[in-house]
C-alpha cells in the first residue's frame, strides 16, 4: 500500500493581518476595551476598577454606546432572519427538532413550512400524519430564524421556496464565527456549483441545478447521479473552505471564489496539506486585499 512521505518542515509563523482577515478590535480574556465610562457594558466585557475589560476572546463590536465581544469560538446563538442549514433530530407532535449547531435543539412548526406545491392553508389533522413524508429524521433542510425563544432556542419556517429540503450534496461544518453576514447566503458559483453559506457554520455545497422547479414548494430533491466533473468541484470546494477556516478567514462568496481559483493548480488531495494550504490561502488574501484597494 502506497504511503505519502513527507520531510519535516520548519513551521513559520503564520502572520494574521488584521486587514486581510476582516478583523478589527481583537481581544482575549483580562485586555482592557476603553476607560471611557461612557460605554454600556454587553455581552463578553466586565467592568473592573471602571474600566471595560473583555472576559472572553473575541472580536470588539460597538453599537452606538453598547460595546460587546463576539467570541471566535462558541455556539450558534440565532438572531431573527438568519441562514441555518440543519439536520432533522426528531419527528413530535405538530413539528419537527432540528440540530442547527445551537445550545438548544431548533424548532420547525408544521404551520412554518411550505406544502409541496406551495400551498398555503390551514394545516389539518391530515397533514400531521404524514409529516414524516414531508421531512423524517436524518434530512438537512435550509431555513431561516423566524423567532428567538425565551431559553434561547429558535423557531424556524422554510415558507420561502429557496428554502426547504435539501437533496445531493455535501455538509461541512464550521466554526459560526467565520460566517460573514450578508444580504444573501445563497451562491452560485461560477465554478458550476453552489453553496449555502449557513449562518449557523454548516455550510452546504451541491451542483448548480439546471432549472429549479417553482412548483415543489422547498421539497424538492434531486437524487439523480452527480457528475465526476461536479463532484471533483465540489471536493476542491469542501477543501477550500475548511483552508480558509484553518487560517481563520471569514466566509463569504469571494473569499471561496478567489480560493477555488488559487487552488485549481493543484491536485483536490494536495489542497490539505499544510504547506499547500499556506500557500493558497496567502494568495487568496493577496487577492482581497487587492479588491479592497
Amino acid at each position: 500500500m502506497a504511503a505519502d512521505m513527507r520531510l519535516p518542515t520548519i513551521q513559520k509563523p503564520v502572520s494574521l493581518s488584521v486587514s486581510a482577515l476582516g478583523r478589527k478590535d481583537l481581544v482575549v480574556p483580562g485586555d482592557v476595551i476603553t476607560s471611557d465610562t461612557g460605554f454600556m457594558r454587553g455581552h463578553g466585557t466586565y467592568v473592573d476598577e471602571d474600566k471595560l475589560t473583555a472576559s472572553v476572546a473575541g472580536e470588539v463590536q460597538r453599537v452606538d454606546k453598547l460595546i460587546c465581544v463576539r467570541p471566535l469560538k462558541t455556539r450558534f446563538n440565532g438572531e431573527v432572519g438568519d441562514v441555518v442549514v440543519g439536520r432533522i433530530t426528531e419527528v413530535q407532535q405538530k413539528r419537527w427538532k432540528v440540530e442547527t449547531n445551537s445550545r438548544l435543539d431548533s424548532v420547525l412548526l408544521l404551520s412554518s413550512v411550505n406544502l409541496p406545491g406551495g400551498e398555503l392553508r390551514r394545516r389539518s389533522a391530515e397533514d400531521e400524519l404524514t409529516m414524516r413524508e414531508y421531512l423524517q429524521e436524518g434530512d438537512l433542510i435550509s431555513a431561516e430564524v423566524q423567532s428567538v425563544f425565551s431559553d434561547g432556542a429558535l423557531s424556524l419556517h422554510t415558507r420561502s421556496l429557496k428554502y426547504g429540503k435539501l437533496g445531493q450534496g455535501v455538509l461541512v461544518q464550521l466554526s459560526p464565527s467565520l460566517i460573514k453576514r450578508q444580504k444573501t447566503h445563497f451562491h452560485n458559483l461560477p465554478c458550476g456549483a453552489s453553496v449555502i453559506l449557513g449562518n449557523n457554520g454548516f455550510v452546504w455545497l451541491y451542483p448548480t441545478p439546471e432549472q429549479q422547479d417553482e412548483e415543489a414548494g422547498g421539497f424538492y430533491t434531486s437524487l439523480e447521479p452527480v457528475g465526476l466533473s461536479d463532484r471533483e468541484v465540489i471536493s476542491r470546494l469542501r477543501n477550500c473552505l475548511l483552508a480558509l477556516a484553518a487560517h481563520k478567514v471569514l466566509l463569504y462568496d469571494t473569499s471561496v471564489l478567489y480560493c477555488y481559483e488559487s487552488s485549481v493548480q493543484h491536485q483536490v488531495k494536495d489542497i490539505l496539506k499544510p504547506e499547500v494550504m499556506e500557500e493558497i490561502v496567502m494568495l487568496t488574501q493577496q487577492k482581497l486585499l487587492e479588491q479592497e484597494g
